[in-house]
């Protein structure tokens, strides 16, 4: 029972790592838009902010994991 607990854990951390690596390239494409639209900087920069936010969270939930 306590393998299986392990393996768990282990697939959680990677699954949340790749999760704060899309939010990154989420923010990155974010930006890039940005630049390209000045109309809606407004809504895109609120968009960034909340992945941030995101990625904070996951990087808190993966400290607490350790």
């Amino acid at each position: 029972m306590e393998g299986n607990e392990k393996l768990g854990e282990k697939d959680l951390k990677f699954r949340i790592r790749i999760s704060r690596k899309e939010a990154k390239e989420s923010e990155y494409w974010l930006r890039l838009l940005m630049n390209l639209n000045e109309r809606e900087s407004v809504r895109i920069d609120k968009l960034r902010q909340e992945v941030n936010e995101i990625r904070k969270i996951l990087s808190a939930i993966l400290t607490k994991l350790k």
